[in-house]
């Protein structure tokens, strides 16, 4: 006999088409961001843009309007995360993905003391791992009103490989990638129209990483997260980081050797 959620994911759209779309973009006006903003306005999608910075997200406003509406936030206060998935549901119902792609990532030496440790790890924690996490239950019930939807949450190589000097990011992400399968599982059970995506990221041109040569060039990454999503990959795995998960599980030592001093 087939169950309902079978029936229904069954008939669950394989591709997805962001045009006349409303998409929420966490980290929307700067790196990865930002290109993926250009891009979806460029399929005819509306962009709801989340960022900490007031004059970086005016920029992206004004570089796209009519297309793109800004809203400043800290994902690291929990009320300002409570406070955005209350105003998606209140007054743009219309959204129909959510993009999770804000992150910090802090360098530093665990062995080295700071009296600024404990406020440092948990500030990479609610960013990079509790916000999207937040974010993605508070939204099921706006996204799951659409015939079809997605939340896309960006990861990292790093998730399956840590690197030494970055230990809570490594971790938050790799918490953020254990969440994303378990959130794709429960939404396919009980029948849900929403994509959920991962896409792993490699080493891009960005701030958020340290200095490194040949790092991949941010538009060509948003541009591979969001064929991806269109394609209704599960994962997407990002230029190198199709050659780790293929390392990864042949040797799970030999990746982590790779990976731990990038």
């Amino acid at each position: 006999m087939t169950s309902q959620s079978t029936l229904h994911n069954s008939q669950m759209p394989k591709t997805l088409d962001f045009s006349g779309r409303k998409v929420l973009l966490t980290g929307g006006a700067r790196g990865i961001g930002r290109e993926m903003t250009r891009l979806l306005v460029a399929r005819g999608a509306r962009i709801v843009a989340i960022g900490r910075d007031a004059a970086t997200l005016e920029a992206l406003r004004q570089a796209h309007p009519g297309a793109v509406l800004t809203r400043q936030a800290d994902l690291a206060d929990a009320e300002a995360v409570a406070n955005l998935a209350r105003w998606i549901a209140a007054d743009h119902a219309d959204t129909s993905v959510l993009i999770n792609n804000a992150a910090i990532m802090n360098h530093c030496e665990l062995m080295t003391p700071s009296p600024a440790r404990f406020d440092d790890i948990a500030l990479e924690i609610a960013i990079n791992l509790t916000a999207p996490m937040k974010l993605s239950a508070a939204l099921l019930p706006v996204l799951g009103a659409h015939p079809s939807a997605a939340i896309v949450n960006v990861t990292t190589g790093l998730a399956i490989a840590p690197k030494r000097g970055a230990a809570v990011y490594c971790a938050t992400k790799a918490g953020l990638r254990s969440f994303t399968r378990s959130l794709r599982d429960q939404c396919r059970h009980a029948g849900l129209p929403i994509q959920v995506s991962e896409a792993v990221m490699t080493l891009v041109d960005t701030t958020l990483s340290s200095a490194a040569p040949k790092k991949y060039p941010p538009e060509r990454a948003a541009a591979d997260v969001i064929a991806g999503v269109e394609r209704g990959r599960d994962e997407i795995w990002i230029e190198k980081t199709k050659l780790l998960r293929v390392v990864h599980r042949l040797s799970p030592a030999l990746a982590c050797r790779i990976m731990r001093d990038r």
